[in-house]
């Protein structure tokens, strides 16, 4: 209270600030002295009358005329006898100046042209009129003016340098002022207990595991006495790993409201330079402001622009930048003089390719996992992003949740937005639950193209391949079943079929087998239909050839190679310009995937040409209704016999 009452006059009123000195004014000032200078420092202040050269030689047959002066051999200075001066015509004109001429100064001036021709002009009305007026020359410069022109070059060039220095330092976050010297400076923003984050823990849904993890890091920092006192050391770091939109920077952001402790964040890529040395300075420069406002943390996020592998990428031998500032992050961060009450919090998508210096004990101690929400999790998610949304007193979030498997938070929060966007264009007054399963559809395969140009050869060769894939995974066991198939095109594809699968942790042979199995029913039922096959078959191509080359070379699951995994979870085999096996076993590997495909697509029209009268009943449905739904294929196939917990996912064709 004291501080706001000295902030205060005695209205009551707070002071108003006083404007802050710039150098620009003065750099002004001394423009306008040089140019002052220019302008009038070569003589008087008082000129003298202008008048042409008839009127001096007017003057001068007179004997007005005392002396003239020729001046730089371009200006005539006239100076009058004194009994001249008295004569009216000189004195009207002398007095109409705000300045006259002194006694000794020039009355009038004027420039002439040919300087021989004006100097014989002169003798001769001297020799005609029998006077003795001087003559004289003179040369007059102005050394202030020539020493700004001299010196006007330099000033520009090296004001343009500065101005351009200037701006890339700001532009690179040179700190306070933006000044060159300041390039190296830390860029991180800095959150404290003067700072309002509204983000906290209530606000990250799902996350549990990780969201105990990083509460005990902070917990830490509030109260480091109730670890301390059993002998227990605080983890110098933590890594958020997981897939992108999972939540990592969500959750450093809760953890910047929560902790009232100072919070430094900044990105990976705010390291990276131009200029060699300077991402290393910014790290020693980070830890230094760390350490003064210790206990702290500090929070890198896509640590991977600079935490790469050291070796990998660095053919030519030459200084790389982003290993010099690794190399000082992993020094400040473990090293001689570090400080232990600075807790370092870093995300990345990309922990397979971090240098294994930077994932040892003692760095980063942690790795803490951010996996896709389970059902459970999407439900407390939805209910989260729903909060500010008019939404519908019917919505089940269990139903939302069912409907969006894989989902990460947020494409959550894209399906909420996208809803009220939806519900909105159609004028409701709330978000209801056919908004949201337009919403899923809209981002999941695309915009509907209703008005897109299609033949009707076309569209009935689109029905049946949907109606195949929907014949096929029905009369499979572990086959998603369908939900729905429409042929509206819709993004790049010209059909879609939304499938009900199982959420696995781990997969058998035979579920995946039905799956390519179901995949391939849509090429399979164009080739018992028509007997011929097209393009259309390509995503579903993609995902068979993948499944097929995944059981052989990553999952060990093909009886001719063995128990065999050519999958490297470090990554470093993409360093590699060799395979990790002979051509004999290519050779082997390839024949393998083709006879895994080619097995269940023979599988495929084996059950589409018994079941071909229902195929065709199932396709004519599609084509009179483009969009089909559950109740649509138990009125033709009957009860699916197979039961099992089911969500829903869209494939698209």
């Amino acid at each position: 209270m004291a501080e706001e009452t000295n902030k205060k006059g005695k209205d009551n009123k707070p002071e108003k600030k006083k404007p802050k000195f710039s150098a620009y004014w003065l750099y002004a000032a001394i423009l306008l002295g040089f140019i002052g200078i220019q302008f009038f420092g070569g003589g008087s202040w008082a000129q003298p009358e202008k008048t042409t050269q008839s009127q001096f030689e007017s003057y001068l047959r007179n004997g007005d005329v005392e002396k003239v002066e020729i001046v730089n051999k371009k200006i005539a200075k006239v100076f009058l006898t004194p009994d001249a001066k008295t004569k009216e015509v000189h004195s009207k004109k002398n007095g109409n100046s705000i300045l006259s001429p002194g006694p000794n100064d020039a009355s009038y001036q004027f420039e002439f042209g040919d300087l021989q021709n004006f100097e014989n002009d002169i003798n001769t009305i001297k020799e005609n009129n029998n006077l003795d007026t001087q003559v004289v020359w003179n040369t007059e410069s102005n050394m202030w003016g020539d020493l700004l022109i001299t010196l006007l070059p330099f000033v520009v060039i090296i004001g343009i340098w500065i101005f351009i220095m200037r701006r890339m330092s700001s532009g690179a976050g040179g700190g306070a002022g933006g000044q060159i010297f300041n390039i190296g400076k830390s860029k991180a923003k800095l959150f404290d207990e003067k700072m309002d984050v509204k983000t906290s823990f209530k606000d990250v849904a799902g996350l549990e595991g990780a969201k105990e993890e990083v509460q005990e890091i902070v917990d830490f920092l509030k109260n480091p006495e109730k670890y301390t006192s059993l002998g227990g050391k605080i983890p110098k770091g933590a890594l958020l790993v997981g897939p992108p939109g999972t939540g990592k920077t969500l959750l450093a952001r809760a953890v910047a409201g929560e902790a009232k402790v100072p919070f430094f964040s900044l990105s990976g890529s705010d390291f990276v330079e131009m200029f060699v040395g300077v991402g290393a300075s910014r790290v020693r420069d980070l830890f230094k402001q760390a350490k003064e406002k210790s206990p702290s943390i500090i929070f890198i996020d896509e640590i991977d622009a600079i935490g790469r592998a050291r070796g990998k990428s660095n053919f030519s031998g030459s200084n790389d930048e982003r290993e010099n500032t690794l190399n000082q992050l992993l020094t400040e961060m473990d090293g001689f003089g570090t400080n232990t009450n600075v807790i370092v919090v870093a995300a990345t998508n990309r922990a397979d390719v971090l240098d294994k210096a930077l994932m040892r004990a003692g760095r980063f101690d942690r790795q803490i996992y951010v996996d896709l929400p389970d059902v459970r999790e999407r439900k407390e998610i939805f209910e989260v992003h729903l909060r500010p949304l008019k939404k519908d007193d019917s919505l089940d979030t269990d139903f939302l949740a069912k409907q969006t498997p894989g989902f990460s938070g947020a494409d959550i929060a894209n399906v909420c937005n996208e809803a009220a966007l939806i519900a909105a264009r159609k004028e409701k007054k709330h978000v209801g639950k056919q908004d949201f399963l337009d919403a899923v559809d809209r981002i999941v395969g695309g915009l509907e193209k209703k008005n897109k140009i299609i033949t009707p050869g076309e569209k009935k060769a689109i029905a049946y391949h949907e109606a195949g894939h929907a014949t096929v995974s029905w009369m499979l066991e572990h086959a998603a079943p369908l939900v729905k198939v429409t042929i509206v095109p819709r993004g790049q594809s010209l059909g879609a079929a939304w499938y009900l699968p199982e959420e696995r942790l781990i997969v058998r042979p035979n579920q995946m087998l039905d799956e390519m199995c179901a995949a391939l029913g849509g090429r399979a039922a164009e080739k018992v239909i028509f007997n011929e096959i097209s393009t259309g078959a390509l995503s579903d191509l993609e995902k068979v050839t993948k499944q097929a080359r995944a059981m052989v070379t990553v999952y060990g699951l093909n009886e001719k190679l063995g128990n065999l995994t050519y999958y490297d979870s470090s990554g470093q085999s993409e360093y590699n310009f060799s395979k990790p096996y002979s051509e004999k076993t290519a050779e082997m590997i390839d024949k393998e995937i083709s006879n895994l495909i080619e097995t269940q697509y023979q599988r495929a029209i084996d059950l589409l040409e018994k079941n071909k009268d229902k195929l065709t009943e199932l396709a004519e449905v599609l084509l009179e209704k483009e969009v089909i739904f559950k109740d649509n294929l138990q009125k033709i196939f009957g009860d699916r016999p197979f039961e099992g917990t089911q969500e829903e996912k869209v494939v698209t064709t």
